[in-house]
């Protein structure tokens, strides 16, 4: 039987690969090749399960609406720095810790069922608390989320990097994204099929199903076979983490790769202040099934193509998103800043979410292969745990001037981020290939 399954999944490999030679080992241990079709299928399922999750779990929409439902509205503004920079802060000493250990999916295993614990205490807070008190309690279950996350992070590069092939890498990104993206509207659609407002009860079984899928994902990813990697340089997590930051000063390329991955949280960043902007100018309850739509579409129809363009060239995958993100942004800035109001329809955010969604997919999927190829050995630890901190700072700096901008209009953000975007597109075009 277990004959039977390690055929079939060698054949969809084969398939997924798309070549005659399916076992190419390029950039990965010898003795990790016979293992490439299982290791592939368990790192795809794993993938595309906390995908689900994280749907369930949304701070922009989910989670909002829960602290709102609970009295607890003046929190959420925490939600998204939280989210974002609590998992990636820490990631330095963080990645000194993983790097110590030959075998890392134990990090990520541990990070999955701590992010399937921290989602079960949100569910519990919310379904035994009130007010402050339950929004407290999901904030304080939100901030071991991220922590837990910025594991899976780390390890999860150096477990795909020692187990997927270059070349192959990227498409496996984008197949668990198209996956991810097409189960997501599935959910979407049952979410708001009846338009009407969901009970506290239905929100805490989603966040129950969530946790479930993490546990289910962390399952998953035991049966992966990973070779010992290198434990060289291993020390005092903190001290390796502050030595670490020195890769910024002596490495060049990576110097670069961060300066442009920095310019490039215009794809991220612009999203809230599309919604806010057609919250203004239309009706938002439907509108919010829309963006939810929208969201899921652009991965589902572009992260499969982004990925097989990044085993080709990550670094065009980088500029073509770049370029999309900065031209929607202005697109849509200029719209509002040049045109009359009677001329806009609120239907158009959406639309324009949709195109910066696909823009964003191939900005993400693009700089993480990029920086799983540009690595060999601990330094992929090493330069995803310090990109990762470095960015989680610069998030909520950005974040911060962005907060600023919209005292003079949300236009002025999506503005200044489109510009922000054009940097980063050109930068982008100054990186080397690594492919």
């Amino acid at each position: 039987m277990a004959s039977q399954r390690r055929d079939t999944a060698e054949q969809l490999y084969s398939l997924i690969a798309n070549e005659e030679d399916a076992r190419l080992c390029k950039d990965i241990p010898d003795n990790a090749c016979h293992d490439v079709p299982r290791n592939f299928f368990l790192i795809l399922g794993s993938l595309v399960l906390t995908k689900l999750g994280d749907l369930l779990v949304n701070p922009k929409t989910v989670l909002a609406w829960l602290l709102g439902a609970v009295g607890a509205s003046g929190l959420v503004a925490w939600l998204v720095p939280i989210r974002e920079s609590g998992s990636l802060i820490p990631q330095m000493a963080i990645g000194a810790w993983v790097r110590q250990k030959p075998v890392r999916k134990w990090f990520w295993i541990g990070g999955s069922l701590g992010q399937a614990a921290s989602v079960a205490a949100m569910a519990a807070s919310v379904w035994f608390l009130e007010g402050n008190a339950a929004g407290l309690g999901v904030i304080g279950a939100l901030i071991v989320f991220s922590l837990a996350r910025g594991f899976c992070s780390v390890a999860m590069k150096d477990v795909q990097g020692k187990s997927v092939p270059k070349t192959r890498r990227g498409r496996l990104s984008g197949l668990a994204t198209t996956l991810g993206g097409s189960a997501t509207v599935v959910l979407t659609v049952l979410l708001f099929w009846n338009q009407g407002d969901p009970s506290t009860g239905f929100y805490v079984a989603l966040l129950g199903m969530a946790a479930l899928l993490w546990v289910i994902a962390g399952v998953l990813f035991a049966g992966i076979e990973e070779e010992p990697g290198e434990t060289g340089g291993g020390g005092h997590a903190l001290q390796e983490a502050i030595r670490s930051l020195s890769l910024l000063r002596d490495d060049p390329p990576f110097r670069h790769f961060v300066v442009t991955r920095s310019l490039l949280l215009c794809s991220a960043l612009a999203s809230p202040y599309f919604v806010l902007l057609a919250q203004q100018q239309g009706d938002g309850s439907g509108l919010l099934a829309g963006f939810l739509l929208a969201s899921s579409l652009a991965s589902s129809v572009s992260a499969t193509i982004w990925g097989w363009m990044a085993d080709t060239s990550s670094r065009r995958v980088m500029i073509r998103g770049a370029a999309i993100a900065s031209g929607v942004c202005l697109a849509v800035g200029g719209l509002n800043l040049f045109s009359e109001a009677n001329l806009r329809s609120a239907w158009l955010y959406p639309l324009a979410f949709f195109v910066l969604g696909i823009a964003h997919a191939g900005v993400r999927l693009g700089r993480k292969t990029y920086l799983v190829d540009m690595a060999g050995g601990n330094k992929r630890t090493d330069y995803t745990a310090v990109s990762n901190s470095v960015i989680g700072v610069l998030l909520l700096v950005t974040g911060g001037l962005s907060a600023l901008a919209s005292l003079i209009s949300a236009t002025a953000v999506i503005i200044l981020l489109g510009l922000m975007g054009a940097l980063g597109t050109v930068s982008a075009i100054r990186m080397k290939e690594v492919e």
